[in-house]
C-alpha cells in the first residue's frame, strides 16, 4: 500500500505542473517580444539615418556638379558657381540679414558649407561619428533657420514672408533627427558604428562616436 499514490495528491500535482510551465515560459516570451521590438527600433532608426544622410549628400552633389535640380546645369561648384551666394544674398528678413549678405559667395563660406554637407552626409550614411555629425548638422540647420527667419510675417521689403510656422520648420526637424540618431547610437545597424567605436582614437575620445 505504501507504493500507491494518493489520487487527490496526484490531481493536485497535475494541476500544479502546467502552472509552473506557464510561469517559466512567460519571461522567455516577453524577452522575445522585447528583443523583436528592440530590433525593429534599431532598423527604423537605421533607415531614418540613411535617408537623412542621403538628403545631405544629394545637396552636396547637386551643388557641386549642377545636376539641374536645386542647382542649374553649368552653375555647379566645379563650374565656378557659388553654393552660398544665391541663398545668402536672398536673405530678406531676420537680425542677421546684412551679415548673411556679407557672407554670400565668400570662399570660406562656400568651403565650410560644402564640407558640412559632405561630412554630415558621409557620417550618417556610414553610421560613424554621429555625435560630431549632430553638432555640425545642428549648427548648419540653426544658421539656415536664422537665414530664413520664419518668425517674420513680412520681409524687409514689406511683402508677406509666407512663413507657415514661426518656430518649427524643416530645419528644426532635421536638427532633432540628427540629435536623436546620435543619442540612440543609430550607426550600429546597417552601418560601421561598431567597427568605428573599436578604433583606439574613438575609444579614447567618446565625442568622436
Amino acid at each position: 500500500m505504501a507504493v500507491h499514490e494518493n489520487p487527490h495528491q496526484h490531481r493536485h500535482t497535475g494541476l500544479h505542473l502546467p502552472s509552473l510551465r506557464r510561469t517559466g515560459t512567460a519571461p522567455a516570451s516577453g524577452g522575445a517580444v522585447t528583443a523583436t521590438a528592440t530590433g525593429t527600433r534599431a532598423h527604423v532608426f537605421a533607415g531614418v539615418r540613411l535617408l537623412t544622410g542621403f538628403v545631405f549628400l544629394w545637396a552636396f552633389l547637386d551643388k557641386t556638379f549642377g545636376w539641374g535640380y536645386a542647382t542649374p546645369s553649368g552653375k555647379g561648384w566645379i563650374d565656378g558657381g557659388s553654393p552660398t551666394k544665391g541663398f545668402l544674398s536672398g536673405v530678406a528678413a531676420g537680425p542677421m540679414e546684412s551679415t548673411f549678405h556679407d557672407w554670400a559667395g565668400a570662399g570660406w563660406a562656400n568651403w565650410l558649407f560644402m564640407l558640412g554637407l559632405l561630412g554630415v552626409g558621409l557620417a550618417l550614411v556610414g553610421g560613424i561619428a554621429l555625435r560630431l555629425a549632430a553638432v555640425a548638422g545642428t549648427a548648419m540647420m540653426a544658421l539656415m533657420w536664422v537665414a530664413e527667419w520664419p518668425v517674420a510675417k513680412t520681409l524687409s521689403d514689406g511683402s508677406p514672408s509666407m512663413s507657415s510656422n514661426p518656430l518649427v520648420d524643416y530645419h528644426i526637424v532635421y536638427a532633432a533627427v540628427l540629435i536623436a540618431l546620435a543619442v540612440v547610437g543609430a550607426g550600429t545597424t546597417w552601418g560601421l558604428g561598431k567597427a568605428w567605436a573599436k578604433l583606439p582614437v574613438v575609444r579614447d575620445h567618446s565625442w568622436l562616436r
